[in-house]
């Protein structure tokens, strides 16, 4: 028994030192796991209840213009940052109070943060003025306090809005050329770490450390700041003017294809961007000169030529007779002035813009060849311009085209185009023939401006030959000289372009009525060109629709200005000496007979009415006439009750444009208006000429010289 008692007592001690072994050696390897193996995290976490580390975010870079104009930079603001645990019960409501005036914020979202006390600091609001933040100082409360923050800044507001874009209150690009190159522009934020007591207050003299943050690099473009002014201000005249859906402007360096400016309208101040409103936001920060597609009408008929000419399937004297239609599958496709245009060399083609010689010369031509141009322009894909968002446009595949698709594509129809394509192809075509990549952006410079890189023009390829380049410059001036581009003429400067009016399409695609695209190209100057200038306006609120009437006067206000800020001089030898003329007689003839006939004399005219003969004109036969006026005519109209009675002409000039409106309906005369301004300053006919019953005076208006622009 004995015996049996000292063995149990044995095996309970061994048992005892063995479960003392074990506990001990789980003490042992439990602290080592925490002091070893979690020792990181068990330091985190104590230095999180005694360590405060408060971001500072980096000076982001600069978005500068091709000559070091600020368009975007980063400015020091502050941020509102409670300290919920140093906020005593007594203190909290005149806090609150105080707060909720200075910040304008309700005093419940106020209270219910600073309640949070287990945080040691919670953010109240970002980026305040520096009178709230000289009030919050002024609070000398511990519960409270200033960190330092950065506000993004657009110094010129409405200006470059989808091409610059936006920020978040964050910093972090959003948009335009601040999202595309957010991490050359953004920086590498820094830290402020201090000691802080267990109710997370800092306690003073104690341990602070600061990283400081690396500031961003700046990104300088190759817009103009000046020549984005000249086509900001142009198409906000545009937009009141015509009350269009949305217009754009775009100005190439066509040698270099450097965009000097690109507007889209309407737009907003990038400071103050509609976040409220996400489907307004989107749809104004879309960058429509190169998202937006659209079928460019007329003015493709430039591309058409360039094709045909260059491929040989016409030469320079080739000539050839418009009969008002072209047949083709069995279907005619009727002339745009539903009339024949007649015999015509390539300079009356284009002046004409007869899209009856260009379907034939579509044919002639073939889808092949007519193919490989639209390739080689650089049709129908992206130009991987530095922009999100970008469109390549709709070309149909080849193997789908008949005979009346040609027809149509050649002279701009089903096929849509970016207005950047359509730019950057008449670029090409003025210059010499070399298609240009599109670029906007220039260099990546260092916040010292030291160069980082630096990015260079670079030729895609060679298009059309010189030749065939120097033959259609001389059309465009042309076209501008003698066809529907007169309104772009500018003294002193040889102008070529094109205009064009292009049809809309819902979403069934079918055309829809009365809704128009207005649209004109023009490229200066043509004895050295240098710069080409696209303005389209969209759904234009207007009696008249036509590209030349629409679109053409901004694009020569842009011009006007610009070509002086490029120093190119005006040349006295190009402006034309215009003599008096003694007027034909042209009633009875067609609008070709007509037109053919005061051309050569070197005369513009202007048609109104829709079919028929020449029934009447202004001045009357035999009268004198400079060669700068415009002789009206009008059509034969069966159902005019008035037709020949005649009435004077009263004096408009110094009449605000609704006191002429209502002069002339008085005495059943119309009005067309031409420039911008408050007064008219010129008309035509002039004060007690005679004029028809329902003739329309052409009005210029202007501002009085003690007037601002």
């Amino acid at each position: 028994m004995a015996i049996t008692d000292a063995l149990q007592r044995k095996r309970l001690r061994l048992l005892l030192r063995l479960f003392v072994g074990i506990l001990g050696a789980l003490v042992v390897f439990r602290v080592g796991y925490w002091m070893i193996i979690r020792a990181d995290w068990l330091r985190d976490k104590a230095s999180a209840q005694w360590i405060l580390e408060l971001p500072v975010e980096p000076q982001r870079g600069n978005i500068e213009d091709r000559n070091g104009n600020i368009l975007a930079a980063s400015v020091t603001s502050n941020t509102v940052v409670l300290h919920p645990k140093a906020i005593s019960p007594e203190e909290l409501p005149e806090l609150v109070d105080a707060l909720a005036l200075i910040l304008d914020i309700d005093r419940e979202t106020i209270e219910n943060k600073a309640k949070k006390t287990n945080y040691s600091v919670v953010w109240l609001d970002r980026q305040i003025s520096q009178e709230q933040s000289q009030l919050i100082r002024e609070l000398n409360s511990s519960g409270v306090s200033l960190a330092e923050d950065k506000k993004r800044y657009y110094p010129l507001g409405n200006f470059l809005t989808q091409v610059l874009g936006f920020t978040s209150v964050d910093g972090e690009g959003l948009e335009g050329i601040e999202s595309r190159f957010d991490h050359i522009l953004h920086g590498t934020p820094g830290s402020i770490v201090t000691e802080t007591d267990r109710d997370g207050n800092p306690i003073p003299g104690s341990y602070e450390q600061y990283k400081s943050p690396i500031e961003g690099n700046n990104i300088k473009l190759t817009i103009d700041i000046a020549i984005q002014s000249y086509a900001e201000k142009a198409l906000d005249i545009c937009m009141q003017e015509n009350k269009a859906k949305n217009a754009i402007a775009i100005v190439m360096d066509c040698n270099t294809g450097e965009i000097l400016a690109m507007v889209s309208k309407p737009d907003f101040d990038n400071n103050e961007p509609p976040r409220h409103d996400i489907e307004l936001l989107r749809d104004l920060t879309r960058n429509i000169s190169t998202s937006n597609q659209y079928e460019p009408g007329s003015i493709f008929r430039l591309i058409s030529l360039a094709a045909a000419l260059d491929s040989n399937t016409i030469t320079s004297d080739y000539e050839t007779n418009c009969p008002g239609y072209y047949e083709v599958e069995g279907k005619k496709l009727i002339c745009w002035n539903y009339e024949a245009h007649g015999h015509q060399g390539l300079k009356e083609v284009m002046q004409n813009s007869c899209n009856v010689v260009i379907a034939d010369i579509g044919q002639k031509m073939g889808v092949n060849t007519l193919y490989k141009y639209l390739n080689d322009f650089g049709l129908g894909v992206k130009s991987n311009i530095e922009l999100y968002g970008e469109a390549s446009g709709t070309i149909i595949s080849p193997k789908y085209i008949e005979e009346d698709n040609l027809t149509k594509i050649v002279n701009g129809q089903s096929i849509s185009l970016t207005p950047l394509q359509l730019v950057s192809a008449v670029s090409a075509i003025v210059n010499g023939g070399d298609l240009m990549k599109p670029m906007i952006i220039k260099e990546e410079t260092s916040p010292r401006n030291e160069i980082i890189q630096s990015f260079g023009s670079e030729k895609i390829q060679s298009v059309i030959s010189y030749n065939t380049s120097i033959l259609l410059n001389e059309m465009l001036v042309s076209t501008v000289e003698y066809g529907n581009g007169y309104n772009v003429r500018i003294d002193g400067y040889k102008i070529g372009g094109m205009s064009s009016t292009s049809q809309k399409y819902d979403e069934d695609g079918y055309i829809v009525k009365d809704k128009h695209v207005a649209s004109f190209i023009a490229a200066a100057p043509m004895n050295n060109p240098q710069i080409v200038v696209l303005v389209i306006v969209d759904e234009p609120e207007t009696e008249q629709h036509y590209g030349s009437l629409i679109a053409a006067p901004y694009v020569k206000m842009i011009m006007e200005d610009a070509l002086p800020y490029l120093s190119i001089m005006s040349d006295v030898s190009t402006i034309t000496q215009r003599d008096s003329i003694i007027l034909p007689d042209v009633i009875g003839m067609s609008v070709s007979e007509a037109e053919s006939t005061l051309r050569r004399l070197g005369i513009d005219s202007i048609v109104e009415g829709y079919e028929g003969k020449i029934a009447k004109q202004l001045p009357k036969e035999g009268s004198n006439i400079d060669s700068n006026k415009k002789v009206m005519m009008y059509l034969e109209k069966e159902d005019d009750q008035n037709i020949g009675q005649i009435v004077d002409v009263p004096n408009l000039v110094d009449l605000g444009v609704v006191e002429a409106n209502n002069a002339l309906l008085k005495i059943g005369l119309k009005i067309r208006v031409n420039g911008v301004g408050s007064v008219v300053i010129s008309q035509y006919p002039s004060a007690d000429s005679d004029a028809y019953i329902d003739d329309v005076v052409i009005v210029t208006v202007g501002y009085p010289e003690n007037d601002e622009e």
